[in-house]
């Protein structure tokens, strides 16, 4: 039988810096749950991509979206803006980056396990 857990994002399990942002990592019901936080002026192509070292983010995401507007384009052409209140389901394979002032934080159950590790 499973054990009830409870977790804060305060005292994370890890934390992943990279240029204007991080991620917090909670390991939590045999799954991990991210919080990622990106700065105004944070692309990922511009500071992630180093750390990945792919040409686009191959981590999916399911992400819902806390605050400020994260503009999202797929490989396939596809692109949006996701803000808060928003929930966000992204394939393999995109770019995204912050519009505006207002930083972006995200929690996301799915693509925060390898998001941004070395």
């Amino acid at each position: 039988m499973a054990t009830p857990e409870l977790k804060r994002f305060a005292t994370p399990d890890e934390r992943r810096e990279f240029p204007k942002g991080f991620a917090e990592l909670l390991n939590i019901g045999g799954g991990v749950v991210g919080r990622l936080s990106f700065e105004a002026g944070w692309r990922w192509s511009k500071d992630v991509k180093p750390i990945a070292g792919t040409e686009l983010c191959e981590a999916p995401h399911f992400q819902y979206h806390l605050s400020g507007v994260l503009h999202v384009v797929n490989d396939d052409g596809t692109e949006f803006d996701a803000r808060a209140g928003d929930v966000s389901s992204l394939p393999t394979r995109h770019d995204a980056w912050v519009v505006g002032d207002e930083p972006v934080v995200v929690v996301d159950w799915s693509g925060a396990t390898k998001y941004a590790a070395n």
